[in-house]
């Protein structure tokens, strides 16, 4: 009973009342109320600060900016005296070189003409396509003088200045080139010819037939004729050479050869009009006709004058007309060769006849842009390649089945050969092509397989080449002019040996191909000095690093990683920034983007105006400062550009903390507070720093004495060369 009653008042006890319940509810709301005040007051008091940090640092930078643009045009000066000239030096340089190279070329006097004068290389051509019954080797022999040419006008091309070598020049050169290129493949297929017609004198006597290899360090030949017909006959393979063939069972009794030209040069894609940046028609301006036949006229009467003949299926047909017409649709530009495109479409053949009746005329290129835009690029046909994206590999295979030419006969003492119209000759395989649909495989196409099966083709990848995927095979249509990928199945690469083999549906020239961008974009680049007027730039993509060295005027490829190949034609080799551009990209090592390029990769699209000028300062201050890649450089948009800096005298180390941040764009630069390992990208100035109107100045307020010293002492054509090299591999944008 009693705990009955203590259970009750302890109830009575806990219950609050009405007046304790609204005292505590008061309670409650006035802390509520202190609190929110107290976060007003808070806040309006952090507001108010920011605003006053904010407003301090606004006049901070005002007052900065406007010291900046008091001491622009003192500081723009002395960066001009600084780096301008030596740049101007460098030029001056190489235009005294080029005028020494061609007094050089004058007083060589062995025999070979100079590319550059007309009457000389006209004369050449004229006298050389003239000559008759001219053996396979004699013509090999020849084609190194030929090659060199053809070398040293892409050379002017490629690296003259130009202000050195006017548009008409270009065009001459140009021509000549092309002129070169046909004269050389009509001399490979009439020794061939003459080869042929002795295959009886030269059969194997285990064989029965004629197997033969002729080469040199840029050609090689291989060639099978078929004597004695066993209609069991499979195919041969060059062992030596690492090339062979399946011959289909309807050609093992036709009287027929089997040649496999390998030219380690390749003299077709030029052609192709995928070969040269797609430019609108209205980037073209046309200029009169009169210089363009003044200039081409010898040129024109030569190709008339050994104009093949006949109306067989010949060897020189795919060429001939290409070779009358590239004479009057070559238009001059500063850089590279552009072809006017051909078309079936009756607006582009009109453009097409304006072209070929006028020379057009640009401020930029050394050659005519393909009247093409881009939507039209977009409809270009699935299996054609696309050269502004691919890049063709370890040259050349001219694959062709010929049909045997009438023997030489000794009667009487005579030689005696039948001269048979048109040169050499075709075997057309298979005997009815316009049977065949190659976009897909009707009930016909098949009973036409079965007739006429495929050509089987296995070769050995060239050492001196490096593909980073799987090679790709295209075939060239002589009619289109381009390179397809149709008509080639049952591709099998073996990696380890480097051997490849497919099938294709008759014999065609082909070649391998690789993705041109597949080193880019660069995951990281640094460049870092190496001694008196030496740096090192290391690139790293995700396939390989690639070591390059540059000293003085020259540079050289010094390391590669992950890749399985030779390197002694290209690794250690001092050579002109040009040239190695021109080597590593034939070997597959590509790190130099085209001006078009953006269309094929990813890219961090900065300004061209503080590109370029971060290329001339990084070049100026390559001599004591390293450089390298910054992951904010992707973060501070088109207008600026992030990289770090370091300082020569500096300890080496890893560490990212020794770096520091500079941004720049086309009016000023700063140092950033911000370190590569911080969390979030802020432009806030480092502390006590000033901004500045050239990278120079602004690195000049950390560096030694010792360090300014050392750049001011830099040799020009080094600067020169470091310039170029970046302006090549386009670091800061394709990183």
């Amino acid at each position: 009973m009693s705990s009955k009653r203590t259970s009750a008042a302890s109830k009575k006890k806990g219950k609050l009342s009405k007046a304790e319940k609204l005292r505590l509810k008061r309670e409650e709301e006035e802390k509520r109320q202190r609190e929110e005040e107290e976060a007003r007051l808070l806040a309006e008091q952090l507001e108010a600060e920011r605003r006053e940090k904010e407003r301090q640092e606004k006049e901070e930078r005002e007052r900065l900016e406007a010291k900046q643009l008091e001491h622009r045009h003192e500081e723009l000066e002395e960066h001009r005296a600084l780096l301008n000239i030596k740049l101007e030096e460098a030029t001056r340089w190489k235009n005294k070189l080029q005028i020494q190279a061609k007094w050089d070329r004058y007083m060589r006097c062995d025999g070979s003409p100079d590319p550059t004068i007309p009457k000389e290389i006209n004369t050449f051509i004229s006298l050389w396509a003239k000559e008759q019954s001219q053996d396979f080797q004699t013509v090999l022999n020849k084609s190194n003088l030929v090659l060199e040419l053809i070398r040293e006008l892409e050379f002017l091309l490629l690296d003259a200045p130009s202000d050195t070598i006017t548009e008409i020049d270009v065009l001459r050169y140009q021509q000549t080139i092309r002129e070169l290129q046909e004269l050389l493949y009509q001399k490979f297929n009439n020794a061939t010819e003459r080869l042929l017609k002795n295959a009886t004198v030269l059969s194997d006597i285990d064989t029965g037939n004629m197997q033969k290899v002729i080469k040199n360090e840029n050609v090689t030949l291989c060639i099978w004729a078929n004597l004695n017909k066993n209609p069991r006959f499979k195919g041969y393979r060059f062992e030596k050479e690492a090339i062979g063939f399946d011959l289909p069972k309807s050609l093992a009794v036709c009287s027929i050869a089997v040649r496999i030209l390998h030219t380690l040069y390749d003299h077709l894609s030029c052609q192709s009009p995928t070969f040269h940046p797609w430019m609108k028609e209205t980037e073209v301006v046309l200029a009169p006709t009169d210089e363009l036949e003044n200039v081409l006229g010898d040129s024109m009467q030569i190709m008339e004058e050994h104009k093949p003949s006949g109306s067989v299926i010949t060897a020189n047909e795919e060429t001939k007309s290409e070779g009358r017409k590239s004479v009057l649709s070559t238009v001059s530009f500063k850089e590279e060769p552009k072809p006017v495109n051909e078309s079936l479409d009756k607006t582009e053949l009109e453009t097409e006849q304006r072209a070929n009746s006028q020379l057009g005329t640009t401020t930029e290129g050394h050659s005519p842009p393909s009247l093409l835009n881009d939507k039209q690029n977009d409809l270009l046909e699935d299996d054609v390649v696309d050269l502004r994206q691919y890049t063709t590999l370890g040259g050349v295979y001219y694959f062709d089945v010929i049909a045997l030419p009438p023997q030489y006969k000794q009667v009487n003492g005579w030689t005696m050969v039948q001269i048979l119209e048109g040169g050499l000759q075709m075997y057309p395989y298979p005997q009815d092509l316009s049977l065949l649909n190659l976009t897909g495989m009707s009930q016909q196409e098949k009973e036409l397989e079965n007739a006429a099966p495929p050509v089987a083709v296995s070769f050995r990848v060239p050492k001196n080449v490096f593909f980073f995927e799987e090679p790709q095979v295209a075939r060239w249509d002589p009619e289109d002019k381009t390179w397809r990928m149709d008509s080639i199945t049952q591709k099998i690469y073996n990696l380890e040996l480097r051997d490849l083999s497919f099938k294709m549906d008759s014999f065609h020239t082909f070649t391998l191909i690789q993705d041109s961008h597949l080193n880019m974009p660069y995951e990281s680049w640094e460049l870092s000095p190496g001694g008196k007027n030496q740096v090192m730039l290391v690139i790293v993509s995700a396939f390989t690093e690639i070591q390059l060295e540059i000293k003085d005027d020259q540079c050289r490829l010094t390391s590669l990683s992950s890749v399985d190949g030779d390197l002694t034609h290209i690794v250690g080799k001092w050579m002109s920034p040009a040239a190695l551009k021109s080597t590593m990209r034939g070997a597959g090592l590509n790190i130099f983007p085209e001006e078009d390029s953006a269309k094929y990769v990813i890219v961090n699209k900065k300004n061209e105006k503080a590109e370029k000028m971060a290329y001339e300062e990084m070049a100026l201050l390559s001599a004591s400062f390293a450089f390298g890649w910054s992951k904010w450089n992707h973060s501070c948009g088109p207008e600026q550009i992030v990289l770090k800096v370091k300082e020569l005298s500096q300890p080496p180390t890893s560490s990212d903390e020794s770096w520091s941040l500079y941004m720049l764009n086309s009016q000023r630069t700063q140092r950033l507070k911000i370190s590569e390992s911080s969390e979030t990208f802020s432009d806030e100035l480092f502390e006590h720093s000033e901004l500045h109107s050239t990278l120079y100045h602004m690195i000049k307020d950390y560096a030694s004495a010792g360090a300014v010293e050392a750049l001011q002492h830099s040799h020009h054509l080094f600067v020169d060369c470091v310039y170029q090299l970046l302006s090549m591999t386009k670091v800061l944008t394709y990183s």
